[in-house]
């Protein structure tokens, strides 16, 4: 094993001289590559949608895509006024304004609803008439005051249109499901070739609204409702489409902005340990174009951003800047010694160049394993998490030599770091000979912090709440729990029945038991959540129903016959309206149950879906029944989330415990260095769990990254640790040995990814707040793994040779 070791070396210092020897031509060839896969970076997406969350064949996004098919998009903006009085002349004037200049103004508007034009359904001798409530415009207080008793006796408007109260009122408005993008093109190619038109209409698929689509249209109502907001009038945005809109604005000014001022960090403090401007400027050259060129093979994939992948940039600053730092660790010290730069290149990368190998190797096979997550977001850092370490790998041991080869290096500066590295080398002396005198107290100690992390981790808490990662008082974190509150939710879930039969829903049986399970929702109530309102089908066929029946209160009821079933929706629909299409198909056999929902916790959704279906399967056995809308894809989305990501991470750590041990060359070793692998993430999640943060999509991202340090760390110790025994046969040489070369490069790059992470605890966003916390805590305690259990492990399970 050491022989095939000692040639891996030979050839990674081979390879170095010729890399030397061939600068120009390898930064031209270099530059070239990498041009030809930067130029496709302008065309990246980003996608911030519930829906980005499951791979397009899952089978729950396939439902919800023939729902959104059949009726249109289930997610709404709502604009909640609550003015000084809802029934007032001057307001509903008002009103009708704001209704008429969002309908004409914002893009991509399938419906658009208020009192303004509600629907009023009611008999007039023997016709039923279907019109606008405001219809006929209210001129004196006594039609304003009929108009306030129809709004308020109707129940179709109580906590859709106007609060129970009265003192708020809402502007209802849902987009269109799917995106005009490439719609004009394809309709033009049809002008110019008509025979093609049918073919290319059934061939192309139709994308459903799209994330940029959707922040014009709230951009667009935000402008205008702006103009009509006052201390008089408040006015609430919130709905789906706006929390997600605001959500990825504040996500996306936090971790650009935070990510710029972590590269500054990490600039400055390279600075501080190098006192060399080329170890600042390369580090970050090698990390900026892993990421540049990571982004870009998303593009070329078509691959969006999603709101998990965000953390790739992080991930590539962390593993990046480790591998160079450890080539420039070992290089200026070479170079400190022979003022030589060819044979410090050469002696650099066969030092450390099989150990960086390694680290890189073990790590993206890891995250490999994130491949085949069920959630689309997660695969998708598997992949190209691993394709940015292998990038940052080849970009590491070919680009960096190279660089240095051309850059002047100057001895003075080369003086004045050896002079700021005695205290560096006074503190690792300090360290290798506490944690080789001390094993044995060292291992009680470490094994007892890991057994209270251990404790901790019981009270983990899962969570999905993106409203609470907001500040408390962001305009549509307020505005989403004001509405929740008033008007009884903000989110819907949809229920649809499936008859398999044409006229099937003419049965007053099944429409009674649509009914009756409407109001049996409307009871559930657990923790946050509650059922706040439901609507069907049978809403509308009660309104026909009363109408037809001189407008008697008491008539507001399902017809007992089918006929008479058949003969009412019949007459609706000769009305002229055409809202029946909004909760059956055409063919009548199939309809639309819908459930209003507070934006609660994510983690709620599912037993609520649970306890529906559970219900379903009891009264609706003889019936076809599927569940779908956001909220039933959000349940999904993070149950298959917990679901993956605990099964990759444990596939991560057997794939990283193999090659451990095949890389190390000793199973008792390479399973023992498993040991300083996992204690910083069993310490991390007992911090999650002691202290009660929540376990979100961004936290359990965290442990990707510890997983990245915590190998890398380890490797460089144990790859160089046997490097020093197999020569002195002395494990607590071999210890000190190991500190004063690679150990310099690990604590340089712990201090400056430690500070890197920890400038996002200055977001403004709370779950941003705790990945910087999360992730700058787990990068120390990878340093201190290494620094104390990684050394007392081996002086203890090593014996010194003759």
């Amino acid at each position: 094993m050491n022989n095939i070791r000692n040639r891996i070396e030979h050839q990674f210092a081979a390879f170095a001289r010729k890399i030397y020897h061939h600068r120009f031509k390898t930064i031209f060839l270099m530059l070239i590559a990498i041009g030809a896969l930067l130029s496709q970076l302008p065309t990246i997406k980003i996608d911030t949608s519930t829906e980005a969350f499951l791979h397009k064949n899952d089978p729950a996004l396939l439902t919800y895509n023939d729902f959104r098919d059949q009726f249109g998009r289930d997610e709404v903006v709502i604009v909640a006024l609550k003015p000084q009085q809802v029934f007032d002349a001057i307001f509903l004037k008002t009103l009708a304004k704001l209704h008429t200049e969002l309908e004409e103004n914002v893009p991509y508007i399938d419906d658009i609803t208020s009192l303004v034009n509600a629907r009023n359904t009611r008999g007039e001798e023997d016709l039923l008439i279907v019109e606008d409530l405001l219809e006929n415009w209210p001129e004196t207080e006594d039609q304003i005051q009929e108009i306030k008793q129809r709004a308020l006796s109707n129940p179709m408007y109580e906590n859709m249109l106007i609060s129970k109260d009265g003192t708020f009122t809402t502007i209802i408005i849902r987009t269109q499901s799917h995106s005009s993008m490439g719609l004009e093109d394809e309709i033009m190619d049809g002008f110019e070739d008509f025979d093609d038109t049918i073919e290319v209409s059934a061939d192309t698929e139709r994308k459903y609204l799209t994330d940029e689509e959707n922040t014009e249209v709230v951009l667009a109502i935000e402008k205008i409702v702006e103009k009509y907001r006052s201390p008089d009038l408040p006015i609430y945005l919130a709905g789906s489409p706006a929390v997600v809109h605001f959500l990825k604005q504040a996500m996306m000014s936090d971790m650009q902005k935070f990510m710029l001022l972590a590269v500054l960090a990490v600039a400055i403090l390279l600075y501080v340990m190098f006192r060399r401007v080329t170890g600042v400027i390369l580090p970050l050259v090698i990390v900026i174009l892993s990421l540049l060129s990571t982004i870009s093979l998303m593009a070329i994939s078509g691959v969006p951003i999603k709101v998990p992948t965000q953390i790739l940039p992080s991930f590539i600053l962390a593993v990046g800047v480790g591998s160079s730092v450890h080539i420039l660790a070992i290089f200026f010290h070479r170079l400190r010694k022979t003022k030589n730069k060819e044979e410090s290149i050469v002696y650099a990368l066969g030092h450390s160049g099989l150990a960086v190998m390694m680290t890189n190797l073990t790590t993206a096979a890891g995250l490999m394993s994130f491949s085949n997550a069920d959630v689309a977001p997660v695969a998708e850092i598997g992949i190209f998490a691993s394709a940015g370490i292998t990038l940052a790998f080849i970009y590491t041991i070919v680009l960096l030599p190279a660089l240095i080869a051309v850059i002047p290096l100057s001895s003075k500066k080369t003086e004045t770091l050896r002079k700021n590295n005695r205290i560096m080398d006074s503190v690792l002396e300090s360290i290798g000979r506490f944690s080789t005198t001390h094993p044995k107290k060292i291992l009680f100690v470490s094994f007892g912090i890991i057994a209270i992390a251990f404790v901790g981790m019981f009270s983990i808490r899962f969570s999905h709440y993106p409203l609470k990662w907001l500040p408390e008082t962001n305009t549509v974190r307020v505005a989403t729990e004001k509405i929740d509150k008033e008007l009884n939710g903000s989110m819907s879930m949809e229920i649809l029945f499936k008859t398999d039969r044409e006229n099937g829903l003419y049965k007053p049986e099944l429409l009674n038991r649509i009914e009756t399970a409407g109001v049996d929702f409307e009871k559930i109530s657990f923790k946050e959540i509650f059922i706040g309102k439901t609507w069907s089908v049978t809403t509308i066929l009660k309104e026909i129903n009363q109408a037809l029946n001189e407008n008697d209160p008491d008539a507001y009821t399902i017809p007992q016959n089918k006929p008479l079933v058949a003969q009412e929706f019949l007459l609706f629909e000769n009305s002229g309206s055409d809202d029946l299409e909004d909760f059956v198909d055409s063919q009548f056999s199939m309809a639309r149950l819908t459930l209003k929902v507070p934006f609660v916790d994510g983690i709620l959704y599912d037993p609520l879906e649970e306890k529906i279906t559970a219900y379903l399967n009891k009264n609706f056995h003889d019936v076809d029944f599927q569940i779908t809308g956001l909220v039933a894809l959000i349940a999904k989305t993070f149950n298959n989330t917990i679901t993956s990501m605990a099964e990759s991470y444990l596939i991560a750590l057997c794939i990283i415990t193999l090659l451990m041990v095949i890389l190390i060359g000793r199973i008792k070793i390479g399973l023992l260095s498993m040991i300083p692998n996992l204690a910083p993430i069993i310490l991390m999640l007992g911090v999650i769990g002691w202290f009660g943060f929540p376990m979100d999509l961004f936290t359990m991202m965290i442990a990707s990254i510890a997983i990245g340090l915590a190998v890398d760390d380890t490797i460089h110790f144990m790859h160089n640790f046997r490097r020093y025994y197999d020569q002195s046969g002395d494990p607590k040489k071999a210890v000190f040995e190991t500190l004063h070369s690679t150990g310099r490069a690990m604590l340089v790059t712990t201090i400056v990814l430690s500070i890197g992470f920890f400038i996002y605890m200055f977001a403004s966003m709370q779950n941003i707040i705790r990945f910087g916390f999360l992730t700058g805590f787990t990068i120390i305690m990878a340093l201190a793994s290494d620094y104390f259990i990684a050394p007392a492990l081996m002086v203890l399970v090593n014996k010194k040779r003759a």
